[in-house]
């Protein structure tokens, strides 16, 4: 059957555009006021549309707040990824772009970074989905670190560095560490270096 317009835009069209219009929604009431501030009457209510435009898109409030997590995570991974590939393969530069990729993200858009990292720890559905999502970073990481030891020690080094620089974003954002953004970025990057480099040693 054909897809029906209304004023010219197709309904497919106008329903992707309410479902982009929730997920913003629940991005932002996550990232700013937490996970408990998502259901579906508050989202409907500052998305300005009925519960029915909101079940035509999910389920429930469980799937909408998945769905903005997982957004959010496919755009770090993807800020990491072109930040990687457009760089220069020297080590520094290549570290130095993606903490500055990373924090672009995570910093600069503050309540993407809290969804991200901080909200997990508050939300059983996030924190079992974060546990899930973990293994595409440190493959990302695991990437590129020197070939060099076994495959277990890589994965390892990996786990340490993408937790560690979590760790630190997160205080960063809860308010813990209380540093100059530039002192957290080259600090970040020095870690980064340093388990590049001593990987790149392998095991002695």
């Amino acid at each position: 059957m054909a897809d029906r317009s209304w004023g010219g835009t197709k309904l497919a069209d106008r329903r992707a555009a309410r479902r982009t219009i929730l997920l913003d929604t629940a991005e932002r009431l996550a990232g700013e006021e937490g996970c408990a501030a998502v259901t579906v009457r508050s989202v409907c209510r500052q998305a300005r549309l009925t519960d029915r435009y909101f079940y035509e898109s999910f389920v429930g409030r469980d799937g909408l707040l998945l769905a903005a997590f997982e957004r959010v995570a496919d755009e770090a991974r993807r800020a990491l990824e072109e930040a990687v590939a457009l760089s220069d393969p020297q080590p520094e530069v290549r570290a130095r772009a993606a903490v500055a990729a990373f924090v672009a993200l995570v910093l600069d858009a503050p309540h993407k970074g809290r969804l991200l990292l901080l909200e997990p720890f508050a939300d059983p559905v996030l924190g079992a989905h974060s546990h899930r999502l973990m293994p595409v970073f440190t493959d990302l990481v695991g990437g590129q670190l020197a070939a060099t030891g076994d495959d277990i020690d890589r994965r390892m080094a990996a786990h340490a560095l993408v937790g560690g620089l979590a760790s630190l974003f997160a205080g960063w954002l809860h308010g813990a560490l209380d540093v100059p953004r530039e002192r957290l970025e080259a600090h970040c990057v020095e870690l980064v270096l340093a388990a590049t480099s001593s990987h790149g040693q392998g095991r002695r």
